[in-house]
């Protein structure tokens, strides 16, 4: 069984809450704010043309709180939590990359406007740093193991 490490907890709980909080506050989106975060995904990502405004903000909004709760439930492994993030950490990214305006022209530096999502490479480091993350093994699991011998 794997078991949370006390390291992993600072991180899970700043993202975690980050995370849900911006899910929630996406579930009261008005049809305004859900056309802005809709045009925004439909310029890095063409094929979200198809789902409407208002869909794809509640589509968003779940995800980000079951992001957040994945991070938060200290029941997650960590490393299925840093998957999570990975993998939701890398679509923000790729609107940080594909979005006119976000970055200094010839550049990875972000400008004004690209600050808020420059801070998805942090969670891109985080959620890279919780997969490679290390499985605690009981001893009677480790006894099971084949290998448990040649551990150190």
């Amino acid at each position: 069984m794997t078991t949370l490490e006390p390291r992993d907890v600072p991180p899970r709980l700043a993202i975690g809450a980050f995370i849900l909080n911006s899910g929630l506050g996406k579930l009261k989106a008005d049809a305004e704010t859900a056309e802005g975060l809709h045009g925004m995904a439909c310029v890095a990502y063409p094929f979200l043309k198809r789902i409407e405004p208002e869909r794809f903000t509640r589509l968003l909004a779940w995800s980000e709180i079951a992001v957040g709760g994945t991070l938060l439930a200290p029941v997650v492994p960590t490393r299925l939590a840093g998957l999570a993030l990975t993998g939701f950490s890398g679509g923000l990214i790729g609107l940080y990359l594909r979005v006119p305006g976000m970055r200094q022209p010839g550049s990875l530096r972000p400008t004004e406007a690209g600050t808020p999502l420059a801070k998805d490479f942090w969670m891109m480091g985080i959620g890279l740093g919780f997969l490679s993350a290390r499985t605690r093994w009981s001893r009677a699991e480790a006894s099971r193991c084949p290998w448990h011998r040649c551990r150190g």
